[in-house]
């Protein structure tokens, strides 16, 4: 194995590849706009897109605390695909033909990404592979099985079930005894899509100001220390850093995600695995994992490390504890035992943002110009572009410029959820979920029984996601 040592923190690998950003000039003193967003990542910059692009009249100004991408939308695994966090629950809320819509909507967002990126010339080494998700255990299958046949009934008539042989075939997981394949999904380069949706964002005539942190998000006001931007609408785009905001502290929480990725791999490694369509991949593990192919082929994989800091707390440049980038390489060598030997060349980490109900939701608050869009529990490459379109039309039917659309009658729309629990409930919550969800991984991975262990269900229980 390599001597070289592994790049740990750095925000991610994907801006050690592009490199970091210098950032745009922060806001030089109080100002009023039509539209303020705060969040400079792919919720916010994609609201600023579409809505400029509706109504070109609009002065629209974006506030990033670091600069567009700090976050999850620069550090995320690249899965452009059609999951949308909450869509069961919804169904149980508003009734099946409403959760339907929800999942057509998202299944079409992937190729509005697509398209929008090619319309802006964005290079982000987009590859429409579809998702491949592999079973390795009876538990696991009697899941994928299940998991299969509910997203048929939700509408994915093109999903493909997979046995060993046909999955092996596509990608050659060790222990896999069945997938899940489904056409509605991508491979990205996160920092690419950003960046480049950033500068066309700006070339639209939107004011992008990074290194400006808003401290409190109030009606018509967001509150930064260079000054207080003032606007009828007021759009809340901070996903997983939710909790940085005064009084925002237990509103969603910042889950945390860690990520390796590995040297570019030589031809024999790739024989030995194939994965030539690319597929974005992951599993059916209660701590799953999720990995891509990157363009110039690596390995990235995720999964979680240390979940939750106390307090809400969030990362600093991607820092990631030596004990999960260990833990991350063994399961790709688990996964990819031809892997053994190759080097690790960087780890690193982010939040994403997770409701007390994991379920994704988009609001405004026509009393108020309040708004906001989240909470997307890690599905939020695709997500995120279909709640901005969301907010568009809700702007824009607030402000009586148009009538509701199909979005703006989505069942996500307007969702109210409970806050979180106050420390240090918080913190042993969700430590002990992902210990009994490691536990129950390793009892079923021993096990020849097809049924969940029963302490993983009652993890989901108490944490609310089902």
């Amino acid at each position: 194995m390599s001597t070289v040592s592994t790049v740990v923190g750095g925000i991610s690998f994907w801006y050690a590849q592009e490199g970091t950003p210098t950032p745009r000039e922060p806001l030089p003193g109080d100002t009023s706009v039509d539209v303020c967003i705060v969040g400079g990542g792919y919720t916010g910059l994609w609201t600023a897109y579409y809505l400029k692009k509706a109504v070109p009249f609009l002065n629209i100004t974006v506030l990033e605390a670091k600069f567009c991408g700090y976050g999850a939308s620069g550090r995320n695994g690249g899965w452009l695909y059609n999951g949308i966090a909450g869509r069961d629950r919804y169904a149980e809320l508003h009734g099946h033909d409403a959760a339907v819509r929800l999942q057509k909507a998202m299944n079409e967002t992937v190729g509005e990404v697509v398209r929008t990126a090619a319309a802006e010339k964005i290079d982000a080494d987009i590859h429409r592979g579809g998702v491949l998700e592999v079973a390795h255990t009876p538990a696991q299958l009697a899941r994928l099985k299940d998991f299969h046949s509910v997203e048929i009934a939700f509408g994915e008539t093109d999903r493909v079930l997979r046995g060993a042989r046909e999955t092996a075939e596509r990608v050659h997981v060790t222990g896999a005894v069945g997938s899940t394949w489904t056409p509605h999904g991508a491979r990205l380069h996160p920092a690419k899509l950003v960046k480049g949706l950033a500068d066309a964002v700006e070339a639209l005539g939107v004011t992008l100001h990074e290194s400006t942190p808003v401290t409190e998000i109030k009606p018509k006001h967001a509150v930064t220390p260079y000054g207080t931007v003032r606007a009828p609408y007021v759009l809340r785009c901070t996903e997983g850093f939710t909790a940085s905001l005064k009084g925002q502290k237990r509103t969603w929480l910042p889950m945390n995600s860690s990520m390796i990725v590995t040297e570019p791999l030589p031809a024999r490694i790739w024989d030995a695995i194939g994965w030539e369509g690319r597929e974005t991949l992951g599993d059916m593990a209660h701590a799953y994992f999720y990995a891509q192919r990157t363009a110039d082929d690596r390995i990235a994989l995720g999964g979680r490390g240390h979940p939750y800091r106390f307090g809400s707390a969030t990362d600093n440049d991607g820092r990631t504890r030596a004990s999960t980038v260990t833990a991350l390489r063994d399961l790709m060598v688990r996964l990819f035992p031809v892997t053994a030997g190759v080097h690790v060349d960087h780890a690193w980490s982010g939040v994403l943002g997770v409701p007390r109900d994991w379920c994704a939701t988009v609001t405004l608050d026509r009393s108020t110009g309040l708004g906001y869009a989240g909470g997307y529990v890690g599905s939020g490459v695709a997500t995120a572009n279909l709640a901005a379109r969301t907010l568009r039309d809700l702007i824009q039917q607030d402000s009586g410029q148009a009538g509701p659309t199909e979005l703006t009658a989505l069942p996500w729309v307007n969702h109210k959820v409970r806050r979180w629990e106050p420390e240090p409930l918080r913190w042993l919550g969700v430590h002990g979920m992902y210990a009994a969800y490691r536990a129950a991984d390793r009892r079923e991975s021993t096990s020849p029984r097809p049924g969940t262990d029963p302490v993983a269900k009652v993890a989901d229980r108490i944490a609310g996601r089902h």
